[in-house]
């Protein structure tokens, strides 16, 4: 069984993820308003830097959630990489 604190990591991660996600789809939109209103003054290099920098955090989360998911399955006397899922 999940601890509670691990349940409650795993729905933290998840809910940071989709955080995450819905800040890269926003940033998205907010960069093709503003390339629209600015044109060729447009600040490029400053907003790919903030859509690296959100795809670092996304990247991280994603290694979290790997790691939460092998300590789960090794406190529950599995080894990570030996489970497969069933397809119901």
């Amino acid at each position: 069984m999940v601890d509670s604190a691990e349940k409650e990591a795993r729905k933290a991660l998840a809910r940071l993820r989709r955080a995450v996600e819905k800040s890269q789809k926003e940033l998205e939109g907010l960069v093709g308003a503003i390339r629209m209103a600015e044109g060729k003054d447009f600040p490029a290099e400053d907003y790919a830097e903030v859509e690296d920098r959100l795809q670092t955090v996304s990247d991280f989360l994603e290694e979290e959630g790997q790691r939460l998911e092998a300590k789960i399955l090794q406190a529950g006397g599995l080894e990570p990489g030996r489970t497969r899922r069933s397809s119901v």
